[in-house]
């Protein structure tokens, strides 16, 4: 027996029960352990290998990924972290308790996450193992810092994940928590079930374009709401799944003005498509942000985070009763340290899978910001018109028009869009939804059995690429339509660098002549309509 060996077995004669579980846990395979703390949407296809987005847990980079508003596959670099950062916690854990061990490494997690986005150490940060989870983790917060239950009022419900329509009122989002609860969908969560209301962001009328009169209706909702003496947490939006943004700042500066600690603002920036200069204002006037590694930035599928200004830490570690349905989803190592009495309040139940994807997506976030400003900005100014000009082009593509912009300099690259949403046409007409879910499927297949022409046609038809999910949406007076979604994220960023800026050009184009190929094989999907032979599968957006 190694001394190794004799170490851990000693470690585990010396602790309870539940720590030997959780120490066995982390030599359970990689692959496992990033699919796992989470709720049903990680599951992975017993036969594909993928869950219900198309990822699998392990790199496969012969996948094209234009997918970042959905899921993206992991990275080579950031599955290497990931398995190192196991390895180290294996070798702490040798001579530390687990959970004493890893509520240090959350702790040096949180202060990367802060580094990466230049923020004061005086913000707190929420761990969750998904942005739907922090969902409810802000309506729980929420409620401390109001002192009664508020009517959660939610910009762009029509344009966020689908689970919001549950988290907004206090209830389950899905049959299973990420610690393994069994609970049933849309139930109320013990302690946090209240009122919500919803105001969509595209407009009644025909067509696809943002309301006009986003802000009028957001503040009539807050006006009606305190009106009938309940507090309001408001849920803005910094990105929609159609990369729009509401209410504007004017708007806010309203609602400071007339309801003063009436109102707890939550920004919707899951998408992580905001500069940092815009994230650091929110949490300056006091908002609470929700933020994912897994969208703009690439990190797997799913990692959460509330992320709390001081002001309003204060106040949540003096709360006195908790909503008992929290405990589900939520563990001791989730809440920052320094909260030390709502901490023991809580389980010790280290989320290793949660852990890892924030591993994982934090290698991702490190690698976009260490690439020069400038450079950023350009990309994605670049990759923008591009992505613009093809979309324009084809005859068989519809760009969605593209929201009012309200940029500013706190925008910094984030000033050029990032989601770029087009319907799909036959005839001049919008094919259906399940026709467009099909082409989306079909994409991430190799078609080219089912796509006859020339060998070049057939090339492109093997290629596998992951784009963003269809998003239905709903219009007056005419039939339901879904669009597609060619997504820029942080990856083609990170991989288009070269100090060499004749290299950085070349790389930058063949990012371009990849996004032509995948409009190509739309192209060709609809045209021989082979896409109507592949399988369903349910997934729900994020």
């Amino acid at each position: 027996m190694s001394a190794g060996t004799s170490r851990l077995s000693e470690m585990e004669r010396a602790s309870d029960g539940g720590s030997r579980y959780r120490l066995r846990d982390l030599f359970t395979p990689l692959d496992t352990l990033l699919v796992s703390g989470g709720d049903p949407r990680l599951a992975l296809d017993p036969k594909d290998r993928v869950n219900a987005y198309g990822c699998a847990a392990s790199p496969e980079p012969e996948i094209w990924n234009f997918a970042s508003s959905t899921a993206s596959t992991i990275s080579q670099a950031a599955y290497d972290r990931a398995a190192l950062a196991r390895e180290e916690l294996m070798h702490k854990c040798l001579l530390d308790e687990v959970e004493i061990a890893f509520d240090a490494r959350c702790e040096d997690m949180r202060d990367e996450l802060r580094g990466h986005l230049q923020l004061s150490p005086r913000i707190d940060v929420v761990f969750s193992p998904s942005g739907t989870d922090s969902q409810l983790h802000a309506l729980f917060l929420a409620r401390a810092v109001l002192g009664a239950p508020p009517v959660t009022i939610v910009v762009g419900a029509d344009q966020t994940g689908s689970g919001t329509a549950h988290t907004a009122r206090g209830h389950h989002f899905s049959a299973m928590t990420a610690g393994g609860v069994a609970v049933r969908k849309d139930g109320a969560v013990a302690g946090l079930a209240g009122a919500s209301l919803a105001l969509p962001l595209c407009e009644a009328a025909p067509g696809i374009a943002m309301r006009a009169d986003a802000d009028e209706a957001v503040l009539h909702a807050v006006e009606a709401t305190i009106a009938q003496g309940a507090p309001v947490l408001l849920q803005i939006m910094a990105s929609s799944k159609l990369g729009w943004r509401a209410p504007s700042a004017a708007c806010l500066d309203e609602i400071a003005r007339r309801w003063p600690r009436k109102v707890q603002i939550v920004v919707d920036a899951c998408q992580a498509r905001l500069g940092r200069r815009r994230l650091r204002s929110y949490l300056d006037r006091g908002y609470m942000v929700l933020i994912s590694g897994s969208k703009f930035f690439g990190g797997p599928a799913f990692s959460g985070a509330v992320l709390v200004p001081k002001g309003l830490s204060r106040s949540l570690d003096r709360v006195q009763g908790i909503a008992p349905g929290i405990f589900d989803y939520a563990g001791r190592c989730d809440w920052p340290v320094a909260w030390t009495a709502l901490r023991s309040r809580f389980e010790r139940r280290p989320n290793f899978g949660q852990w890892l994807r924030w591993e994982a997506a934090l290698a991702e976030i490190g690698s976009y910001y260490a690439v020069p400003a400038a450079f950023r900005a350009g990309v994605l100014a670049e990759l923008a018109a591009g992505i613009d000009s093809m979309i324009a082009l084809s005859p068989s593509l519809r760009a969605v028009p593209a929201a009012p912009h309200m940029t500013g300099v706190d925008d910094e690259e984030f000033a050029q869009a990032t989601i770029f949403p087009f319907a799909l046409l036959r005839d001049g007409k919008p094919v259906s939804i399940a026709e467009t879910g099909a082409v989306h499927r079909a994409l991430a297949r190799d078609m080219s059995e089912a796509i006859s022409g020339s060998a070049a046609d057939r090339q492109v038809a093997a290629q596998r690429c992951l784009i963003g999910q269809p998003v239905r949406l709903e219009r007056q007076g005419e039939t339901p339509q879904a669009v597609l979604r060619l997504c820029v994220g942080a990856r083609l960023v990170t991989e288009a660098w070269s100090p060499d800026a004749e290299q950085a050009r070349r790389n930058v184009q063949h990012v371009l002549d990849r996004i032509a190929d995948v409009l190509v094989k739309i192209e060709l999907l609809l045209d021989r309509g082979a896409a109507a032979a592949v399988p369903v599968k349910s997934a729900s957006e994020v």
